[in-house]
């Protein structure tokens, strides 16, 4: 549910009287991007990633399975975590061309209350047939809107 008109402007005001008290402060907030957040994570994993394929390696040669065994899990997490920070990379670098509207005074931007990425759900209908025939419909509409 996107904010209301007087919610807006309050949070306007919230964000001057901040500026207003402690500059040092919001600067600091308005600093860090999410993109450059992402993409220090992603260096993180991937830094942990290699020492993951080195636990791996010396557990292997060592013939100490359990570290070997840990090796590959820390891998697995790395890797989770780069792939989940390059992803939010490319979403945090596509957000501030649609947050630009709402931006404040100083820099800020407002939140909408996350209307932005809701779909309205239709209602259900009684007759819509077969387990099949629903799923060769979802498939026809997929095709038709151009993939996943």
């Amino acid at each position: 549910m996107p904010l209301s008109e007087e919610e807006l402007r309050l949070l306007e005001q919230m964000e001057r009287a901040l500026v207003e008290e402690d500059p040092k402060f919001a600067s600091t907030l308005r600093g860090t991007s999410l993109r450059s957040a992402a993409r220090r994570r992603a260096i993180v994993a991937a830094v942990c990633f290699v020492l993951g394929v080195g636990v791996l390696m010396a557990g292997a040669i060592s013939e100490l399975y359990a570290v070997a065994i840990g090796g590959f899990v820390i891998m697995l997490i790395a890797a989770t975590v780069c792939a989940t920070a390059i992803r939010g990379q490319r979403h945090a670098s596509a957000e501030p061309a649609a947050a630009t509207p709402g931006e404040g005074p100083h820099g800020f931007t407002l939140i909408q209350g996350g209307a932005r990425g809701r779909k309205e759900r239709r209602p259900k209908r009684q007759d819509s047939g077969s387990f099949m025939e629903r799923l060769e419909e979802r498939w026809r509409r997929r095709r038709e809107n151009g993939g996943f």
